[in-house]
């Protein structure tokens, strides 16, 4: 009876689930969470930092947003250098007084392809700068979450290994401790980075 109504013609409108169901994109997921902030974090930030789920994550997203950078540099680059090509392969003004020849242009476009090469050639060390320049602070200072920060108290161990989280141990507290609550819930991503700031 149901399927009888969603499927009759009534006022020449279709009602039924597939004419009026809007279909959305599936969310995209966040890449940072919030993780407890740890004993030494600025508690007037609050008591939460926004963390990345692991080194992993870290990684990708550095690697991403570097890799984006550098493709949108060198779109914005090869504008530039056409142009610049352009200008500077193009005939003396008293060419145009004696007329054009067939040699003329292919010189003009030999001259442009050296120039695009050339000028491609300086933007693209110029593109790898840049993203490396404006990806260094904000992932450097990123924070990372500990896999197991939940209810174990960690603390650095003197060896960090350049690719993965750093080593960790529980830490022993005294009874006396004032602060045997505090736990370590996450780091910041410089260890990671070839050259900590």
């Amino acid at each position: 009876m149901a399927a009888a109504l969603w499927d009759s013609d009534v006022g020449g409108e279709d009602f039924s689930p597939s004419a009026t169901v809007v279909p959305f994109d599936p969310p995209i997921p966040l890449l940072r969470g919030p993780v407890p902030a740890g004993p030494e974090d600025d508690p007037s930030a609050g008591p939460f930092v926004l963390a990345f789920n692991d080194a992993a994550s870290w990684r990708s997203a550095l690697d991403a947003t570097r890799s984006k950078l550098i493709e949108q540099c060198e779109a914005g680059a090869r504008v530039g250098c056409s142009i610049t090509a352009s200008n500077k392969c193009k005939p003396p003004w008293w060419k145009s007084l004696i007329g054009y020849t067939a040699t003329d242009f292919a010189e003009r476009e030999q001259c442009e392809e050296r120039e695009m090469s050339s000028c491609l050639a300086v933007s693209k060390e110029a593109c790898l700068h840049f993203a490396k320049e404006k990806c260094l602070p904000p992932f450097r200072d990123a924070r990372i979450a500990y896999k197991s920060w939940k209810g174990v108290p960690l603390v650095f161990a003197p060896t960090i290994h350049a690719n993965s989280e750093p080593i960790c141990k529980q830490e022993e507290h005294s009874s006396n401790s004032s602060d045997s609550n505090s736990e370590i819930t996450n780091y910041r991503a410089s260890v990671l980075m070839e050259k900590p700031a």
